[in-house]
């Protein structure tokens, strides 16, 4: 079991975060722009991956149904119980919308794909894929909606979630399985091209968004909740999937993605909505360092 750890450490963990080291250390001596890779990878690449992958998939539709709905139960659940945490706490409802903002929202993207293609193979990118979407969707709409909630404008705010280029690429890219029709070689093409720049421009620009950070600040509700991002989310996509009745790779999928840490776009939503940006940022921190040994141990268990 050690060799194996060590194993996974080295050849799953390690080309992830040493990517995110090159964007912390070489982004701000290149003058690199964080908003100009984020917003590329955001608007082309991000969506030419979910086209690219979706459309040449093999869609049952009952079955993606039942999975779709699987994961969004598990994030939605997660964030409900942080929220519920905090509030038994007597922590305020702001600080509440915090942690179910950071418990809905996984680093599915920029860890959650590559660290699965690596340890699960090809056969786990399609799975990794919807849920990739469905996760995102699920926690922009709680964790913006909680945020607008709390400062009371959220009908525009959850609008703006119908408005994402990945989930508004899903229908089109459903089109081709669903249909039965060849994707013209040329697209096909271009978003193959495309997507392949989604990892790595995704994983260097978190590198770089680490080192422009603002301040951190730990303290016990930083732990908290880092502890419910990293132990508590896998822990609930696992007793769901035997409820849900999901297995092999499709549970391990599930799994790995509910035990990512804290996205990148949870400290944007905090700072766009005034939501407790730093201690946000701090539980990004947190748990990202800290996914480097839960994770580890997840993959070895998975």
């Amino acid at each position: 079991m050690s060799t194996d750890i060590i194993s996974i450490f080295i050849n799953v963990l390690t080309p992830v975060f040493g990517l995110v080291a090159i964007g912390y250390l070489l982004g701000p001596r290149l003058h690199l722009e964080i908003r100009t890779l984020s917003r590329i990878a955001y608007y082309i690449f991000v969506p030419a991956f979910v086209f690219h992958h979706i459309s040449s998939a093999e869609i049952i539709l009952d079955h993606t149904g039942k999975l779709l709905l699987y994961i969004v139960v598990v994030h939605s659940v997660g964030a409900f119980t942080a929220y519920a945490i905090a509030r038994l706490l007597k922590r305020s409802k702001k600080k509440a919308a915090a942690f179910a903002l950071i418990a809905s929202f996984g680093n599915v993207g920029n860890f959650g794909v590559p660290i699965i293609i690596f340890h699960l193979g090809e056969s786990a990118v399609v799975t990794a894929t919807l849920y990739f979407v469905a996760i995102n969707m699920t926690a922009f709409i709680i964790g913006v909606g909680a945020a607008s909630w709390i400062s009371g404008n959220g009908y525009s705010a959850i609008v703006s979630v119908l408005k994402t280029p990945a989930i508004l690429i899903l229908l089109p890219a459903l089109f081709f399985p669903m249909s039965d029709t060849e994707i013209p070689l040329m697209v096909l093409r271009i978003m193959e091209l495309l997507s392949g720049a989604m990892i790595p421009v995704m994983l260097i620009a978190m590198g770089l968004s680490m080192a422009g950070s603002t301040e951190i600040k730990m303290d016990l509700d930083v732990v908290l909740i880092t502890v419910l991002r990293l132990a508590f989310v896998p822990f609930l996509a696992l007793a769901l999937a035997l409820f849900f009745g999901i297995s092999g790779v499709e549970r391990s999928t599930a799994v790995l993605q509910a035990g990512m840490p804290a996205a990148v776009l949870t400290w944007l939503i905090a700072v766009e909505h005034d939501l407790m940006p730093d201690f946000v940022f701090s539980a990004l921190i947190l748990s990202t360092l800290c996914s480097l040994l839960t994770l580890t141990v997840l993959l070895a268990w998975v």
